[in-house]
């Protein structure tokens, strides 16, 4: 996942999220504020002399952010003030370049907070962010419907201007007006309001989500209950219940709907038991319960879409991205959701078969299916996944495998940097250097699962690159994997290893960005693009010279037999109807919420879920989907609203694009180069339609990914 929350706020130049107005008035050009003496120790006042401007954690404190933002907001706003009533006719560099330069102490000061209250957050943090959060989005209104403003960039002329001069003018005049910089000044008040509460509700929700996450953790006291987990993983529940004051064994939730632990578990209560903590955790009617904001929130989004003269939310939404509109997504995922529903409905025949051997007297529940679709791929395929774990050491399987593919396709490579300040002691920091041997970046690496820490998975920038500003990038990979107790090695799933490896797919697409401009630069990009680079990412974990350098077996320091790589690959397709299924069946949810076009249509969340799953033949109970309305962070407090369908599309060009890679000499540096050259340095340059058909020479096909899954031959 690329974490665009704080993108949202940071570079609302760039997107088109946080839109409302502000009624201009002639006056004289705003002075720049100059900083009183109590801001002179504030490490944001000025660029961090650590390498690349990388964040000076051993001196950042959670006092120096208040002011940051106080003053870094002043600064801005006289800037974006001195731009619009400048008397000279408007040009590019005095408009859009000097749009660029400005608000340099808030931004610093905001890539650093929201990387934080995702990753390491307190109790005065989460405050912080919740008072901030309409006061960001106002700020971000009186820029984007700022009349003046809005009048310059019309009025510069394309003559003479570069390539992505020429791309930066036609963003920027489309994210305006996409703002609603052509509203009458009643709606653009109407619109200004609603994003203000849309901002605050959802920092409430993550706020409460993260409490619902923590707080909805299953304690069990009888480790006969836990029968079927490791040694290590037992221990490490007990290390988790002594950490948050309780005796027993903590099975802390992960963000998604089914948890890992389900296919081990072999006690049928403590599945079930573990299933419902997840499912129920934020509906439980406390005040951990997100229902209500987020029934709001859609009620809201689409009365902005109403406003912004649109159907529905979605179709506002929609319209600078790939898809372009709700339709277009929507036939996607319909292309995919009958042949992974009817696939799925075999796996689950198949389960129930395996269930009826067994004698069990029952049928197959949520609960049920990683732990028997664990029992059919050992008959099918004899591969256990507890066979496989002790291959996938987490440091081994990032620096000799996903350091490794980066090495052989691009040619860069790694160093670790232990003199570079981190946010906390679990973070790794690792220098970048480019094939040609100069240094490209600095990269963190956060492994292991947090109380503090929101769920999943994600790629963010502290510095983001441009030439233009003379930065190179920053960039961290966050995980939730479980910490190993003291002494043990942190050994991971082969799901996890592929998260690892989709991870850093998002990072080689910071890395490699080769803009002038930040607001173009790198995944600043359509949603339904981002998650392209990263998902093809994911191919290098099962590419040959790749997995035997990293599959090392933690105690013989031996590489993986091929018997067992071969029942991996084999087992590639199983499962597939499931997997698939609960995430198209995500991404229905998410466009049913926003693709309403009448306050009648909304129901009570639960009921509203039930019924576009119902509506769209996703009927298969023992099938739910990835994300509960409830816990579906990505839509209601993580940037991905109408735009979760994005993960699908994404998966079409890098299936497409993986086949072409592979009919033209597969894992070469020349390939590597070429992907590069044309997708993974573009950043939002250009047309991403046409970038992809430069690097394949052809449109978009969905066969390459139908195969991939099993779902035809």
């Amino acid at each position: 996942m690329k974490n665009i929350t704080s993108v949202f706020l940071i570079s609302s130049l760039a997107m088109t999220t946080a839109c409302t107005t502000m009624k201009t008035t002639e006056s004289s050009p705003t002075e720049i504020p100059t900083p009183d003496a109590n801001m002179a120790n504030n490490p944001f006042m000025k660029k961090s002399s650590l390498q690349y401007q990388a964040p000076e954690f051993d001196k950042i404190k959670d006092e120096h952010f208040k002011p940051a933002f106080d003053y870094g907001m002043k600064v801005q706003m006289a800037e974006v003030d001195q731009i619009a009533n400048n008397s000279a006719a408007p040009t590019f560099e005095n408009t859009i370049v000097a749009l660029e330069n400005s608000g340099e102490v808030l931004k610093r000061a905001q890539f650093v907070f929201y990387n934080l209250t995702g990753s390491n957050t307190n109790p005065t943090l989460q405050k912080l962010e919740e008072e901030y959060a309409p006061i960001f989005s106002a700020l971000s209104d009186k820029i984007l419907l700022n009349e003046k403003l809005y009048a310059r960039i019309k009025a510069i002329k394309t003559e003479g201007l570069g390539s992505e001069e020429k791309r930066m003018l036609e963003l920027y005049t489309t994210n305006f007006e996409i703002a609603g910089a052509n509203l009458s000044p009643e709606n653009k008040a109407k619109v200004k309001k609603i994003n203000e509460e849309l901002a605050t509700l959802s920092t409430q929700y993550t706020s409460k989500l993260l409490n619902a996450r923590k707080d909805g953790a299953l304690l069990i006291t009888d480790v006969k209950e836990l029968d079927g987990l490791s040694a290590d993983e037992i221990a490490a529940a007990a290390a988790d219940a002594k950490e948050a004051g309780k005796v027993g064994y903590l099975l802390a939730l992960q963000n998604t709907t089914q948890q890992p632990m389900l296919q081990n578990l072999k006690n049928r209560a403590t599945r079930e038991k573990l299933f419902k903590a997840s499912w129920y955790r934020a509906e439980k009617g406390d005040a951990d319960d997100t229902r209500s904001i987020l029934e709001r929130e859609a009620k809201l989004r689409m009365e902005k879409g109403h406003l912004m003269g649109k159907k529905s939310f979605a179709e506002w939404k929609l319209q600078d991205q790939m898809a372009k509109t709700p339709e277009n997504a929507m036939n996607l995922l319909a292309r995919l959701a009958t042949p992974a529903v009817e696939t799925a409905k075999r796996e689950s025949n198949e389960i129930q078969k395996l269930i009826d051997q067994q004698k069990g007297g029952f049928t197959v529940e949520p609960w049920d299916w990683n732990f028997y679709a664990e029992q059919v791929r050992k008959a099918k395929y004899d591969l256990d996944e507890n066979q496989i774990k002790p291959y996938f050491e987490v440091r081994t399987v990032l620096e000799k495998g996903v350091f490794y593919a980066a090495e052989k396709f691009y040619g860069i490579t790694f160093k670790e940097r232990n003199d570079i300040p981190v946010y906390h002691p679990d973070v790794k920091a690792y220098e970048v250097f480019d094939r040609d041997g100069k240094s490209l970046a600095i990269y963190y690496l956060d492994f292991y699962t947090r109380n503090n820490k929101n769920g999943g998975a994600w790629m963010s920038n502290f510095v983001e690159q441009s030439h233009l500003l003379g930065q190179k990038p920053v960039i961290v990979n966050v995980f939730n994997f479980q910490k190993p107790a003291e002494g043990k090695p942190s050994l991971i799933s082969y799901d996890d290893v592929t998260t690892m490896f989709h991870e850093f797919g998002h990072t080689l697409h910071g890395l490699f960005a080769d803009q002038k401009y930040i607001s173009i630069s790198g995944t600043n990009v359509p949603r339904d693009f981002v998650e392209f680079p990263s998902q093809i990412n994911e191919f290098f974990a099962l590419e040959p010279s790749v997995l035997k350098n990293y599959a090392i077996h933690y105690q013989t320091k031996k590489p993986m037999p091929q018997a067992l790589v071969d029942k991996i690959k084999k087992a590639g397709t199983f499962n597939q109807g499931y997997s698939t299924t609960e995430l198209v069946s995500a991404a229905t949810i998410d466009m049913g919420w926003h693709s309403v076009t009448d306050a009648s249509q909304f129901k009570p969340t639960l009921e509203f879920e039930k019924e576009v799953l119902a509506k769209y033949g996703f009927n298969l109970k023992e099938v739910p989907p990835r994300y509960h309305s409830p816990y579906f962070a990505h839509i209601w407090g993580g940037g991905y609203s109408a735009g979760y369908y994005a993960y699908m599309w994404s998966d079409m060009l890098n299936s497409d694009a993986w086949d072409w890679i592979t009919t033209h000499g597969g894992m070469t540096r020349e390939n590597g180069d070429r992907f590069r050259k044309y997708i993974l340095s573009v950043g939002n340059s250009m047309d991403l339609n046409e970038a992809f058909k430069n690097f394949t020479g052809r449109n978009p096909d969905l066969k390459p990914l139908l195969k991939d899954k099993g779902f035809i031959k």
